[in-house]
């Protein structure tokens, strides 16, 4: 169990390498090949977007062929995707570059069921640390991929044709960490179904909860994250300053996850989703109090283990929402809440901060932080009255 766990936390990493590279350069390679200016984001909304096209496909894919399979696909198409945008660069061809990133998101969605696969790798007891654990591996990412954008941009004449050569180079890596990797088997499915319809299982007020939590937490720290190089800028600070901040943002959403996983056992997980909510409030008061260095830097790392918190307590519960038989699509239908919410944020991060602000951005970010301590409410109320309805019987 153990060796599978540390093997996926290395996956994950792998995965996370990939993903901050490949944001970091899309952005720039957009800028250089867009027609005109108001496109250069849309390969980056590509990759997005492609990710939640991609999770009903990778549901029915991961119930056909298995967790090892269909992760070893994904990576494939993390290969194709990878040198379709290098031709792409070095054609100048901005179209084929937007189809490589929105193929792209396939891998995307597929990666993001490690931290599920995790749970699986793990006896009951264990499970919460090892979906901390495996989330963690993406700290690799943090360190890795910043570096890595930074010294293969110019590895060919064409600039950053080199990176998403190199980015390939990852994937494949990755597949062999993956080969290396024994998933149990998938779950025999009762009655020759595939468990409750997903109307229903969306249903549950547990479902409910625990995808609103990963879903509106991972939308305020895209909103937030994406806004902060623009609002830094418009304050004069030097790109070397926006740079620390978005380390210590991405060291802070995955450290945590190094013993996030031992607090939800000892505390359970309202608790930590609670204090993810509160967090993500700290950090928006921080930012709202001055534009220093220090108080981007202070309120991003905030952000970052709030994120923490609300994702891995999400998914933590999202454990107690569906049956073995039921995993791809409950599974599936939580990833596109995510990937929808990020879509959302990632289009309305660049407009808002150069129209409205960024002072009136962090004042917005309340409202679906608003909605997840709503919902806790609830669920919490919930869980009370029922409790006090079972005493009553007894």
């Amino acid at each position: 169990m153990n060796r599978n766990l540390w093997l996926l936390a290395l996956a994950q990493g792998l995965f996370l390498t990939n993903n901050v590279t490949f944001i970091a350069i899309n952005g720039l390679v957009g800028l250089a090949l867009a027609p005109v200016g108001w496109m250069a984001t849309l390969p980056v909304m590509g990759y997005v977007v492609g990710g939640a096209l991609s999770t009903g496909l990778v549901a029915r894919v991961q119930s056909r062929l298995g967790r090892k399979a269909s992760f070893q696909t994904g990576l494939a198409v993390a290969i194709l995707s990878c040198l379709l945008c290098a031709w792409a660069v070095s054609h100048k061809d901005f179209w084929m570059l937007m189809a490589g990133t929105v193929i792209a998101g396939y891998y995307s969605a597929n990666a993001q069921l490690y931290r599920f696969a995790a749970a699986e790798l793990a006896v009951a007891s264990y499970r919460e640390k090892a979906v901390s654990l495996v989330l963690a591996g993406g700290l690799m990412g943090a360190v890795v991929g910043p570096a890595l954008a930074t010294h293969s941009r110019s590895l060919l004449s064409v600039p950053f044709a080199g990176a998403y050569l190199v980015l390939a180079a990852v994937a494949l890596l990755a597949m062999l960490v993956l080969s290396f990797i024994t998933f149990p088997p998938a779950p025999v499915k009762s009655t020759g179904t595939d468990g409750r319809p997903l109307r229903e299982i969306m249903r549950q007020p547990v479902f409910l909860v625990s995808a609103s939590a990963a879903a509106l937490g991972y939308g305020v720290m895209n909103l937030l994250m994406s806004a902060t190089p623009i609002a830094m800028q418009q304050c004069s600070h030097p790109f070397e300053s926006a740079a620390l901040v978005l380390q210590w943002h991405v060291i802070g959403m995955f450290a945590p996850g190094f013993f996030t996983g031992h607090l939800i056992r000892r505390f359970g997980v309202m608790p930590i989703l609670w204090t993810g909510v509160v967090l993500n409030l700290a950090c928006v008061a921080l930012a709202l109090s001055g534009v220093e260095v220090m108080r981007f830097v202070l309120a991003l790392f905030l952000l970052g283990v709030g994120w923490n918190f609300l994702f891995t307590g999400g998914t933590t519960l999202a454990l107690q929402s569906y049956r073995p038989e039921e995993k791809d699509k409950a599974q599936a239908a939580i990833n596109f809440c995510v990937f929808g919410v990020m879509a959302l944020s990632s289009f309305s991060s660049g407009a808002l901060v150069t129209t409205q602000g960024w002072t009136l951005l962090n004042w917005g970010s309340l409202f679906p932080l608003g909605l997840i301590a709503m919902s806790l409410l609830w669920y919490s109320r919930r869980g009370r009255l029922a409790l006090q309805a079972g005493s009553a019987r007894s």
